[in-house]
């Protein structure tokens, strides 16, 4: 149960490419260097027994430098240990090496950071979209993509093909109660609901104060 042998033996081999070691609320975080991710990655596998990749992710920093991160969440089934890797990505430079070598795993979860966060991954057998359609210009979970999403065209095989339209976020899952307070106090949408709306035209003075 004990992960501190393992943060041990990345110091030991790896040195200067390990950044950080960061521990909250029980779970264990080591910023490594971008370049040695897959030689890390290789080593906590053969090493240190993590025989399990769990899930990668992307996170958007929006307004950092460097603004991504590529996230690995670890398994040692046999130590019954978990490890999360990350790494800093630039906007100027996105591309990772490929962890798909180490655990096969990888291969969708690879392909998903690379079709919404635009990250992309070098050596990667066959790196396309997987949710979203190829030829699609847009990263769906990057910072500055709008909440109700952007209109694009559909290609030219998909059944009906036409056009995306930007959702319509009033009565959609993002408002609240009539009563809530108001939606700059909770999740970003793009209208107010009709109970806001009225009591805005009720009382202008209170939405400027929000």
């Amino acid at each position: 149960m004990n992960l501190q042998p393992s943060v041990e033996k990345l110091k030991y081999r790896f040195g200067e490419a390990i950044v950080g070691v960061n521990e909250f609320r029980g779970e264990t975080t080591v910023r490594v260097s971008r370049e040695k991710i897959m030689e890390i990655c290789g080593f906590l596998k053969k090493e240190c027994a993590f025989e399990m990749l769990t899930d990668l992710s992307g996170v958007d920093n929006y307004g950092e430098d460097p603004r991504f991160e590529v996230v690995y969440h670890l398994m040692s089934l046999s130590e019954k240990t978990l490890l999360r890797l990350k790494i800093s990505v630039s906007e100027d430079d996105m591309l990772v090496d490929s962890v798909v070598s180490v655990w096969k795993t990888a291969d969708w979860h690879e392909r998903e950071a690379f079709d919404m966060f635009g990250l992309r991954f070098r050596g990667h057998p066959n790196l396309k979209r997987i949710l979203m359609w190829d030829g699609y210009p847009h990263y769906p979970l990057r910072k500055d993509f709008p909440l109700a999403g952007i209109p694009a065209e559909l290609p030219d095989t998909a059944v009906d093909a036409g056009s995306v339209e930007m959702a319509p976020m009033l009565g959609g899952p993002f408002v609240g109660g009539a009563g809530s307070n108001s939606s700059l106090r909770r999740e970003p949408r793009q209208y107010d609901t009709i109970a806001e709306q009225q009591d805005n035209l009720k009382n202008p003075k209170k939405k400027e104060q929000v």
